[in-house]
């Protein structure tokens, strides 16, 4: 009995039987997703929003509003974490029954730190594609100065070539 090491393709690349051919007899492609979907059992909205602390149901320990202080307050649920980790080790040495509570703290701060992370998100995106681009123009800066050398370079050359070929 012979058996395939891969299974055949879709019958979709029938459509693009012809596509070297006349490139436009291929099917147009599907339009982007709108509103809400779902995927493997979630559902999932297309608008690329962090929703709130407070729509997920956990409390917010740090200040709400627009202008927020990034480093001061990581700085501050960080410094705070380490003493709940502190607080559980003493717990968990003295009154071990009594740990369930200090790990939903910590639970709660670690699920603040990383909304206030993910709230970064954009910027770090913003940022990233900024260096990319930056470092994208050195480059064709370069490439344009090594050009213009190699231009000078072989225009040196053909005067050489010239004033050699007008002396004989």
């Amino acid at each position: 009995m012979a058996t395939a090491t891969y299974p055949p393709p879709p019958p979709y690349y029938r459509l693009y039987k012809d596509y070297l051919q006349n490139p436009k007899s291929a099917p147009e492609p599907p339009p982007p997703v709108e509103g809400t979907y779902i995927c493997f059992g979630g559902s999932y909205t297309a608008d690329d929003v962090l929703p709130s602390l407070e729509d997920q149901g956990v409390r917010q320990l740090y200040p709400k509003g627009p202008n927020i202080d990034f480093k001061k307050e990581l700085r501050s649920l960080n410094r705070e974490l380490q003493l709940h980790i502190l607080e559980l080790a003493d717990v968990l040495v003295e009154r071990p029954s009594q740990y369930a509570r200090r790990v939903e703290e910590i639970s709660l701060i670690f699920k603040n730190l990383h909304h206030l992370l993910n709230s970064l998100r954009p910027h770090q995106a913003r940022s990233t594609l900024i260096h990319i681009l930056e470092l994208q123009i050195q480059r064709r800066r370069e490439a344009l100065e090594d050009i213009k050398r190699r231009r000078e370079d072989a225009q040196r050359l053909l005067k050489e070539s010239l004033a050699t070929l007008d002396g004989q």
